[in-house]
């Protein structure tokens, strides 16, 4: 099992920025994918930012350009850092953790608990 902490949500005028974090403890193998999903109220989840085994990063069109993600290895720990924030970026921001301990293997999913980001006007 692998367990998943958000934290560092919040609220914050449009053009602020907020940094979350997602910290992941347990049975993690040496295959591993991390994501940012969010979702909106009325609105289904979408992905928003990986970064895979590689360390290479993808971004969603909408926040190319405003979010970068990064990881710390030692600490199992991605971080999503959110600049330029408008008020369309509010939602539920989730953490998910892919992983397999090689690639004939399934992929086993984990989430985190989710973290609000509210961007006033």
């Amino acid at each position: 099992q692998v367990q998943l902490v958000e934290s560092g949500g919040g609220l914050v005028q449009a053009g602020g920025s907020l940094r979350l974090s997602c910290a992941a403890s347990g049975s993690i193998f040496s295959i591993v994918i991390r994501d940012w999903y969010r979702q909106a109220p009325g609105k289904q989840r979408e992905l928003v930012a990986t970064i895979g085994s590689d360390g290479n990063t993808h971004y969603a069109d909408t926040v190319k350009g405003r979010f970068t993600m990064s990881r710390d290895n030692a600490k199992n720990t991605v971080y999503l850092q959110m600049n330029s924030l408008q008020p369309e970026d509010t939602a539920v921001y989730y953490c998910k953790l892919r992983t397999r301990p090689n690639t004939w293997t399934g992929w086993s999913d984990y989430w985190g608990q989710g973290t609000q980001v509210t961007v006033s006007s």
